[in-house]
């Protein structure tokens, strides 16, 4: 059973990882979900407090990845229609995989700004704030992911080198 859930576990953390840039995937949830898989089997044994730690760092990243590019088009003066064109642009953004979903807020929030009479100038700046929100909520996932991965990768070397 251990062997399962090593090879489970190996996935979630690859998969994870891929989560973080790939559309559709939730990445810092799998690689936690790696992480529980390990300690599930013989091979790690990490405190509460740890798993506790993690999974709501975890959590606040998942959350978070969907309210920073809406914050950031509002934090770099965007309306609210900026702020409803970077949401219709991420949601129509996934059906074109990794680049729509990087360049689906930026457009959609230029877009609607425009529309909502604003001059070239300030929907640019808008939407790039739409872009910022993007790029820091894929940098905030891959961190933690890269936290998950570093406790994993750590376990197993604890496991194997006792």
């Amino acid at each position: 059973m251990d062997i399962l859930l090593i090879i489970l576990a190996i996935i979630c953390i690859i998969v994870g990882i891929a989560g973080c840039i790939l559309p559709g995937l939730p990445g810092p949830p799998l690689s936690y979900l790696g992480l529980l898989l390990l300690e599930w089997s013989n091979y790690a044994d990490y405190s509460t407090t740890l798993l506790l730690v993690l999974g709501g760092l975890v959590l606040f990243i998942t959350i978070a990845d969907y309210v920073f590019p809406i914050y950031m088009t509002k934090k770099f003066g965007g309306t609210k229609w900026g702020t409803w064109g970077a949401t219709l642009g991420l949601i129509g953004g996934l059906f074109f995989g990794l680049l729509g979903t990087i360049i689906g807020p930026f457009i959609g929030a230029l877009l609607c700004e425009l529309i909502g009479g604003a001059k070239s100038g300030h929907a640019f700046k808008s939407a790039t704030g739409s872009l910022v929100g993007f790029l820091l909520g894929t940098g905030g996932k891959l961190i933690i992911s890269g936290i998950v991965t570093f406790y994993f990768l750590q376990g197993i070397w604890i496991y194997f080198t006792s």
